[in-house]
């Protein structure tokens, strides 16, 4: 907070009083300094943390992940049933909704006239598919990023595979079925799940916490001197009879001009949409379109039908036959911290009205069901 303050470039002015007592937490309940917790730290203690706020009649945004295995979704579909008895409202951060790339790839899936209709696909080749490549040290707003120790006990940040796959599995959710209520026990169904650690040395450890050495709870997980945390992992399955799949992988740290790298795509009966960044994309995300030879007027009336909403957006061949590029101006590629601005104003919005759209509380859950059940899975293999 204080960096934030301080900086140089449109400083913030937040004003905090911190109380560090043994009973925080029954403090924050009985001074009830306002309406609304904002939870975010030590997932393994956030499902807590979470009931307990409701119970006060307290109401709840939370960073996700909000449940990291099967007995914390049961605890949070609780917690939803104490909310509405309670009528207050609880809700995750899910800034991904407001990056261009994810809200165009969006927009152009809804082009049926371009798209069509999202395919069905197969387990080999699902017709949505979200990867992405994160790094335990790494610079976060002009800083090294130094992470809590907790951060690499899988019984406290959770497994790979219901951290940063939150995200992702939310995004197949919002942008292949949009406003479309899921039910989690008949709509989804896992069909494989994997997952696999990273190794860290000592030395990486104390670059990224600062600690100087492994604290016990980290000790089940350290084999010949070396941490292995279950960082990485993939799920398949499918949501509505449309194969999905999702991938996660962590490395210690980027290779230098590169940084985290992800990949989507949602294949459609006309068009497939594609999110790149790699190297050929100078690790920056790009939007790509791929269609049929006879495709160019298509794709010009597409990109001609997003620009009453984003003026500016335009198109040019790529590289690759058959595959268009989108040229999207730099006002809409805004950083990842101003999302979780745009998070917050939704939610107040929410608060304001008494209520979250209809759909937000069935796909939490179901968003929630498939990143428990693929870490259930692939514990168990």
């Amino acid at each position: 907070v204080d960096s934030y303050n301080t900086r140089s470039e449109n400083p913030t002015a937040w004003k905090h009083e911190i109380y560090r007592g043994a009973d925080y937490l029954d403090k924050m309940f009985s001074d009830k300094a306002g309406n609304v917790v904002i939870i975010s730290g030590n997932n393994k203690l956030k499902t807590n943390y979470i009931s307990r706020s409701i119970d006060s009649g307290l109401n709840v945004l939370a960073d996700k992940p909000l449940a990291i295995d099967q007995d914390g979704f049961k605890s949070l579909e609780k917690a939803f049933t104490a909310a509405s008895e309670k009528n207050v409202l609880l809700y995750d951060i899910m800034t991904e909704r407001f990056n261009i790339y994810y809200v165009l790839q969006r927009a152009l899936s809804q082009d049926t006239t371009f798209f069509g209709v999202l395919e069905k696909g197969t387990p080999e080749q699902p017709a949505v598919e979200q990867r992405s490549v994160h790094h335990f040290y790494k610079n976060v707003s002009g800083k090294p990023l130094v992470r809590p120790a907790w951060f690499f006990d899988v019984e406290q940040e959770g497994r790979g595979l219901v951290d940063i796959t939150t995200h992702m599995v939310d995004l197949i959710q919002w942008e292949c079925f949009p406003d479309v209520t899921l039910d989690y026990k008949k709509d989804i169904n896992m069909l494989s799940a994997k997952e696999w650690s990273t190794e860290l040395s000592l030395e990486q450890f104390q670059k990224s916490t600062l600690k100087d050495k492994f604290p016990d709870y980290l000790t089940p997980y350290l084999k010949n001197g070396k941490l292995n945390v279950m960082s990485n992992g993939e799920m398949n399955y499918t949501i509505k009879g449309v194969h999905a799949r999702v991938g996660i992988q962590w490395n210690y740290e980027a290779p230098a001009g590169s940084g985290d790298t992800h990949f989507a795509i949602m294949r459609g009966t006309k068009a497939n949409i594609l999110i790149k960044q790699g190297k050929e994309q100078s690790y920056k995300p790009v939007v790509y379109l791929a269609k049929g030879t006879e495709a160019d007027a298509k794709v010009k009336s597409a990109i001609a039908a997003l620009q009453s909403n984003w003026p500016g957006v335009s198109y040019k061949k790529a590289a690759e036959e058959n595959l268009w590029e989108l040229i999207i101006p730099e006002k809409y590629k805004v950083p990842h911290e101003e999302h979780f601005a745009e998070v917050v104003k939704n939610y107040l919005n929410y608060l304001k009205g008494g209520k979250l759209p209809e759909w937000e509380i069935p796909n939490m859950l179901s968003k929630y069901y498939t990143t428990t059940k693929a870490a259930e899975m692939a514990k168990a293999r």
